[in-house]
């Protein structure tokens, strides 16, 4: 019996990502060790030109949709863990968003989330480009229901075992 239970564990110990029935576990990141890491992510929110227009001026009526904005996704990497099922709780060092006009049509979205843990905090900074694209929405849906949110993406991570990565141009 206690040699059945040798292999099992010995089974589960070579997994990360699946325990022995095959199922998603979280992965086990006791043994890394605690580095500095950096995540950016970017996304953008295609809009009508009067859209942003009024995002500059501060002229929609639910209020300063860029400052509402940079609060919601910052709220939105701190709570990476609560809606991306197996993230690690990270202990958040740093977090920023910009926005930028890219043209007359679209808002630019770039988050810069920063630790020191075991683990990336990839997921962080994709999920503060995603609730700050969200809030955007929300915030100017009254006046634009054709808008877009999408090209969100991994701009670039530092640290960790597997190193430094930057997204080809």
């Amino acid at each position: 019996m206690a040699d059945r239970w040798r292999i099992a564990e010995e089974e589960l110990k070579a997994m990360t990502h699946f325990n022995k029935e095959g199922r998603a576990q979280m992965v086990d990141v006791s043994s890394k060790l605690v580095t500095a890491r950096t995540a950016i992510a970017r996304g953008v929110v295609k809009m009508k030109p009067e859209t942003l227009e009024l995002i500059r001026e501060g002229a929609i009526k639910k209020g300063d949709v860029l400052a509402v904005a940079q609060v919601a996704g910052i709220m939105g990497a701190k709570k990476t863990p609560d809606l991306v099922p197996m993230c690690h709780p990270l202990q958040l060092t740093g977090i920023d968003i910009n926005f930028s006009a890219l043209s007359e049509t679209e808002l630019g979205i770039i988050a810069i989330v920063k630790t020191m843990d075991r683990t990336g905090v990839e997921m962080e900074a994709l999920t503060a480009v995603s609730i700050a694209a969200l809030t955007i929405y929300d915030m100017c849906k009254a006046v634009d229901k054709t808008m877009k949110i999408g090209e969100i993406e991994l701009v670039e991570k530092t640290g960790g075992k597997s190193g430094d990565w930057r997204r080809d141009f």
